[in-house]
């Protein structure tokens, strides 16, 4: 195990009203094993007590032991242990073996459920992952040589986590959630040859289960489990299956049109994927309602060269030429991009200011083009190169092609490295205001 998965911190949770600290058959297990062992039925209703009450603290599990600090009736505070013994290594090596043995093992963990046949098939084999008689040993400060309220009071509240999690009692056996799945993969990939694929078993009786406060769950929040590793991104967008079946389509349906419209939508999972994966995306504000001319540059630009395509220009009041150009801004930067083609707006003081000293600092005296600016373009003399300002401050590189500007790239916060993209050769002219 890594350091980070010795040890696991919950935190406090609330009042428990009107109902019983287990309703899982694992937490059941749990309490039966701390009520049967316990020789002081009075210990035991106090600790019930205090659970019930909120008196438990934040509960630390690593392998072994669980603890946490309990407040007494009288204010006063108690540090509370529960030992259990952890699992030899020949012992999980048993568990491992038995649970990629059926793949609903695997997937009923994944879903935080205790499988009860491998739970009897292990202890069959001698591997005992819920605790028996005795299997829970008490340790207190307040000097109590068997389980007092405070390691009661404990034992409780880790009923209400196994509830939850049963990768806790894993943890306090001695294997870390992310140590144990890792070792389940690599069976399941040498049995196999492959990942072992696992699907969610038959559902297991159990007795009904019951809503829990608002503030409860927000409280165990701190118990489930993280978060998956981010996807990694495809190479390209994935193509969707050909519709050319050699049958006649229904009337009414246009084969051509949805497969387009099918290639349009993997290109914009893709698009979306690589926001979503990419850095910052979290802070970014999400992006608002298309409109007809951005959603039609949209679906352009999944297929500029298809006969849909000419459709598209005819639907949206655009020429296909220009339909094409929004296309290709789209390609590069979404509604931002096209934008920054279709539209010129008037830069303010700040906004001015800012754009000449980015443009006074990007090269050297001796390298700086000459520039004729525009609003929000600068133009290099002598040269079919265009550096157009986002009203986000960045730079995007324009080129004249075809006697029309082209956005030729996405767009950057140097102006020089814009102007480079765009193929500009700048002469060492001063910028000409």
């Amino acid at each position: 195990m890594t350091d980070g998965d010795k040890e696991r911190t919950f935190a406090a949770l609330p009042p428990l009203r009107g109902r019983g600290f287990a309703h899982t058959w694992w937490g059941r297990a749990w309490v039966k094993a701390l009520e049967d062992a316990s020789l002081d039925s009075e210990q035991l209703k106090a600790g019930r007590r205090l659970a019930r009450a909120g008196a438990v603290g934040s509960v630390s599990v690593r392998p072994g032991r669980i603890t946490a600090v309990v407040r007494d009736r009288d204010h006063t505070t108690h540090r509370a242990d529960v030992l259990v013994q952890e699992l030899a290594d020949a012992r999980w090596e048993r568990f491992l073996d038995m649970a990629v043995e059926r793949a609903g093992h695997v997937a009923a963990l994944l879903d935080r459920e205790m499988p009860p046949h491998l739970v009897e098939e292990a202890a069959d084999a001698g591997v005992e992952l819920l605790p028996g008689l005795g299997d829970l040993e008490a340790d207190c400060d307040c000097g109590a040589w068997d389980h007092c309220a405070h390691t009661s009071a404990l034992c409780y509240q880790m009923a209400r986590l196994l509830d939850h999690d049963p990768f806790t009692l894993l943890l306090l056996r001695g294997r870390a959630e992310r140590t144990l799945l890792d070792e389940l993969q690599q069976r399941g990939s040498a049995a196999d040859g492959t990942k072992a694929q696992t699907r969610h078993p038959q559902a297991v009786p159990e007795s009904p289960r019951h809503g829990v406060a608002a503030a409860e769950a927000y409280a165990a929040g701190g118990i489930r489990p993280p978060l998956p590793a981010l996807p990694v991104l495809p190479e390209r967008p994935g193509r969707p299956p050909s519709l050319d079946t050699g049958t006649a389509p229904a009337p009414g349906v246009d084969p051509p049109a949805l497969e387009f419209l099918a290639m349009a939508t993997a290109a914009e999972a893709y698009r979306l994927l690589a926001l979503a994966v990419g850095p910052g995306h979290g802070s970014q504000p999400p992006e608002g309602q298309l409109t007809v001319e951005q959603d039609t540059a949209r679906l352009a630009a999944a297929g500029p060269d298809t006969p849909i395509a000419e459709r598209l220009a005819h639907g949206s009041g655009r020429d296909r030429q220009e339909l094409t150009l929004a296309a290709r801004a789209w390609q590069f930067g979404g509604a931002v991009a096209l934008s920054v083609l279709e539209d010129e707006w008037t830069l303010g003081p700040e906004a001015h200011a800012r754009a000449r000293a980015a443009l006074a600092t990007a090269w050297d005296e001796d390298e700086r083009p000459s520039l004729i600016a525009s609003r929000n373009r600068w133009t290099v003399v002598g040269a079919p190169v265009q550096l157009r300002l986002g009203q986000d401050g960045r730079w995007w590189p324009y080129r004249k092609e075809g006697g029309l500007w082209t956005p030729v790239g996405q767009a950057v916060r140097d102006p020089a490295t814009a102007l480079a993209t765009a193929g500009g050769d700048p002469r060492g002219v001063p910028i000409n205001e």
